[in-house]
């Protein structure tokens, strides 16, 4: 069991910090292919910027290990449509990755008890293998492209007990692309607002206020928190039939290049404090419903 938590500003920046390290470790390693029973086109290693000061070496092995079990698995959605289709280099499904993955696990394994496997896990909306991680995480979903075997794979794995986090797609025309799909999907459960006395913001963290998470080169370059016509951040979802949440659409926000870039000296707390705090409360939520 997770151990429930009410942490202050104060508590988490305390943490946060201690994290850093390891952070900055986890941004300077390249990664191995993924195992071969993945469902995952066989990337090339990452090319992250090395760190600037010496930090020790985060407590991961350098080599990636064989399929090994644990509790929890981030697994990135891999889906054929957008830019270059299905290989990583260039495409939709694969921005941010790996670093933004690993870093988010290795803070994860700091604020919980969670057994989580230390690796990025990218996976096929159309392969089986799906079925055996609980939590699905998708970005750039505003010119996604379903086909029929990813559309009943994707209605498969939701309707099985599986949780689909998606972020990182802005303004009125990607949105309205992402909700064609997901009606496809489900064609009778609309997607809601979630307020926030929902569970999904206090289950771990008790979360008050939703930020606009901004694009870490967007921001650098300007102090600007918003792209396209996206001006406010929402979270919406899909239930089943029954209430449980099956979906969270973090629209109008980049949570994912807060975890990438969250070393960054220059990139603001508040964010990645945010993100962070968003993003261990959608996998608790996840784990437990």
């Amino acid at each position: 069991m997770l151990p429930h938590s009410r942490w202050t500003r104060p508590a988490f920046v305390a943490a946060a910090f201690a994290v850093v390290a390891l952070i900055g470790a986890v941004a300077a390693y390249g990664r191995n292919p993924h195992p071969k029973d993945s469902g995952s086109p066989t990337p090339s290693p990452a090319t992250a910027p090395a760190a600037t000061t010496a930090i020790p070496s985060p407590p991961i092995p350098l080599q990636r290990p064989e399929y090994e079990w644990h509790e929890f698995y981030f697994t990135r959605a891999i889906y054929s449509s957008g830019w270059g289709g299905w290989g990583r280099g260039g495409n939709s499904w694969a921005i941010d990755y790996p670093k933004s993955d690993h870093q988010f696990v290795t803070v994860l394994k700091r604020l919980t008890n969670l057994d989580a496997f230390d690796w990025d896990n990218a996976v096929r909306l159309d392969n089986s293998m799906i079925r055996r991680f609980p939590f699905l995480y998708a970005l750039e979903v505003g010119s996604i492209s379903l086909s029929d075997a990813e559309v009943e794979g994707l209605r498969g794995y939701l309707k099985a007990g599986g949780f689909l986090v998606i972020d990182d797609f802005w303004g009125s025309r990607e949105w309205a692309q992402f909700e064609y799909q997901m009606g496809l999907v489900f064609p009778n459960n609309p997607i809601i607002d979630l307020d926030l006395d929902h569970p999904v913001f206090n289950t771990f963290y008790d979360i008050e206020e939703i930020l606009q998470v901004p694009a870490y080169g967007r921001y650098w370059r300007g102090g600007q928190t918003h792209e396209r016509d996206g001006y406010e951040p929402y979270v919406k979802g899909i239930e089943d039939h029954d209430g449980r949440l099956m979906v969270i659409i973090n629209w109008n926000t980049d949570l994912g290049d807060a975890w990438e870039w969250a070393e960054q000296p220059d990139y603001p707390l508040e964010y990645s404090t945010f993100a962070f705090q968003m993003g261990v409360n959608m996998i608790v939520y996840a784990m437990s419903h």
